[in-house]
């Protein structure tokens, strides 16, 4: 294969995404200062969704001007009765998020854009809604206990792959999506670009 695949994320969740299906990619940071984007995307009222579309183009672009491979750039934002939240910093923070998310439902939002030679040459956003049970207080603390600073890293303080999926009564969603890289499709771009076998 000749062509090569860069994925502009440090994230330990995407990568064993790809890792896991046997993708064959480069991890790189991609120097976007979320914070700062997210600023100006609120003073444009973006919607959540608008907010990890724009984040994964921008990723994906910004480690594309500086390199010839395939990049792939992905956000996920995390949409609470219309409105967005981030990540928390403390286990503090993680238990008043698990409560203020406790019997409800919430949406995440995942964007993956993929970029060559400074331009867009693909992009899908797949959204799933994931309605969190009436756990106990009891099962709260048990679960950040376990948890630990894993919990804080998904902005919704959660591993579905792991403890966190003991927290859902209901999940509507593609699996990927909620680990915060829509797969699929992607798989299928990469093949038609050479980077898997068809």
């Amino acid at each position: 294969m000749s062509v090569r695949l860069v994925l502009a994320s440090n994230s330990g969740a995407r990568q064993s995404v790809l890792k896991d299906a046997g993708v064959p990619f480069e991890a790189v940071g991609s120097g976007v200062d979320e914070a700062l984007a997210k600023v100006a995307l609120d003073a444009r009222h973006a919607t959540p969704r608008q907010v990890a579309e724009a984040l994964a183009e921008e990723k994906a672009l910004a480690v594309s001007a500086r390199r010839p491979d395939l990049v792939v750039g992905a956000d996920q934002t995390l949409e609470f009765q219309g409105k967005l939240y981030d990540k928390v910093e403390t286990v503090e923070h993680a238990r008043a998020r698990l409560k203020m998310l406790r019997g409800k439902p919430h949406m995440l939002h995942s964007a993956v854009v993929v970029a060559q030679g400074g331009a867009v040459v693909w992009r899908e956003t797949q959204s799933a809604t994931l309605r969190m049970r009436d756990f106990s207080d009891r099962f709260l603390e048990a679960y950040l206990a376990a948890e630990g600073a894993a919990a804080l890293g998904s902005v919704g303080c959660y591993r579905l792959e792991g403890l966190g999926v003991q927290l859902f009564s209901k999940i509507d969603g593609d699996y990927f999506t909620i680990l915060g890289l829509p797969l699929t499709g992607l798989l299928d771009l990469l093949r038609t670009r050479g980077v898997l076998r068809p």
